[in-house]
């Protein structure tokens, strides 16, 4: 069994602040710690469940957050940015039997995680097919156009229960919740014990955890700067609707990101 692991740190237990999500900030350290005992674990869950192969995004910002020495010599770790539409998903093919999520986080436009975003903090929100989505909707839809399902996610409370409603049979385990400013958090240690048993069970369900690419993607995004949309209506097939709103209409996800990619 071959699986993808796409790693973000909003998402991981105890990450409260903007400072512990950036490397070289003293409060990182402790962050991605964590995050790498998260990926640690589900790496663990699925090595129990039959993986052999497993390859591992480093998702979050520098993409150079997780300590590469402590993952299992069955997982390849993709650190830095491939700048390719993947973005997230750098290296995602149809040779994947499943993809997991770890330390992922709430989209813009949902309260649940005071550090919740939709790839960059510069929109409102990102809307697909009429619906706010975050950046776990934009990868999944990413894994489909290769006919990979999804199968597990660990993050905030609230993305746990967005998930379902494009996934309604993955796995979740929500290892904090966000009120305002603040984060209720797991304990670091259960979070990865559940991370690890939730793995195993989602990679059980991989036939049910298939979705279908929708035929088409109608993108709308709300800049929260009227500069960023009047850029982006010059990309070609990208319409200003308003001054910080543009839309366009892609084929499949990977024109959907890649006209993301030059735009947001």
């Amino acid at each position: 069994m071959k699986v993808y692991i796409s790693a973000d740190i909003e998402g991981v237990t105890g990450v409260t602040h903007w400072d512990e999500t950036e490397l070289y900030h003293d409060a990182h350290e402790a962050a991605a710690a964590q995050m790498t005992r998260e990926v640690v674990a589900a790496c663990r869950g699925a090595i129990a469940a039959g993986a052999t192969e497993i390859v591992v995004k480093d998702a979050h910002d520098s993409a150079r957050n997780i300590i590469a020495e402590q993952l299992p010599e069955e997982a390849t770790l993709i650190r830095g940015w491939t700048n390719s539409p993947e973005s997230m998903m750098a290296g995602i093919d149809e040779t994947f039997d499943a993809v997991i999520y770890i330390g992922y986080h709430s989209g813009a436009n949902y309260s649940g995680n005071p550090l919740s975003h939709t790839m960059n903090t510069q929109n409102n929100y990102v809307k697909i097919n009429g619906k706010d989505a975050a950046e776990f909707d934009m990868n999944t839809y990413v894994a489909a156009h290769f006919g990979v399902p999804a199968v597990f996610l660990s993050g905030d409370a609230a993305l746990c229960e967005h998930a379902k409603e494009l996934v309604p049979a993955i796995e979740t385990v929500g290892v904090k919740s966000g009120i305002g400013n603040a984060t209720f958090n797991m304990n670091g240690a259960k979070a990865c014990r559940l991370i690890e048993e939730g793995v195993q069970a989602g990679l059980k369900k991989i036939a049910d955890c298939k979705i279908q690419e929708p035929e088409s993607y109608e993108v709308e995004i709300s800049f929260k700067e009227c500069i960023q949309a009047y850029r982006g209506s010059f990309y070609p097939g990208v319409e200003q609707l308003d001054a910080r709103t543009v839309r366009y209409t892609a084929k499949d996800a990977y024109e959907m990101m890649r006209t993301r990619m030059f735009i947001l």
